[in-house]
């Protein structure tokens, strides 16, 4: 189910912690699109005290070594500096599955977000119920062919930059 997204500018969007990975780790070719918005003016990142714990407990997994290096605390730091530092607030009229996930519809809600972007299964579940409050609950795949307009060559030239960076 799609929703529309609130209107106004820019839009706030709630990345969840595997998606941030795609894009400032991992570098999925499917998730530029995403990176170029958020780069923009119209989308802006909405981040919490829960959220930037758990990118860091995951950073810190043996995957990724026992502490990340440098690289990738820079792309932590510079994720900090663009994304919007919100407090939560109350709870989301809507409940995950997994309660790990919670936090990411808490913060949707408390900030009042156009999307939240994710391929967490139980968070998708949850997108009928959120449309209705004006959340699309979207998979970096759907974000794209939703918004058309970030998936330029100019923009593709962007974000090559970007993470590059």
């Amino acid at each position: 189910m799609s929703c529309t997204p609130r209107i106004g500018r820019p839009r706030l969007a709630v990345v969840d912690t595997n998606v941030w990975l795609d894009l400032f780790v991992f570098r999925d070719p499917s998730s530029r699109p995403l990176a170029l918005a958020l780069a923009g003016p119209a989308w802006i990142a909405a981040r919490c005290a829960q959220t930037d714990a758990e990118l860091e407990t995951v950073l810190r997994r043996p995957r990724f070594s026992s502490s990340p290096d440098a690289d990738v605390q820079l792309r932590v730091q510079q994720w900090q500096a663009r994304a919007v530092l919100f407090r939560l607030g109350a709870q989301a009229p809507w409940t995950c599955r997994d309660r790990d996930d919670q936090k990411f519809l808490d913060l949707a809600f408390a900030t009042g977000a156009a999307a939240l972007l994710t391929k967490d299964k139980a968070l998708l579940a949850v997108n009928r119920k959120a449309c209705a409050d004006g959340l699309s609950i979207l998979t970096p795949h759907q974000f794209a062919r939703r918004f058309g307009e970030y998936r330029t060559a100019q923009g593709e030239r962007v974000i090559e930059r970007m993470m590059a960076s």
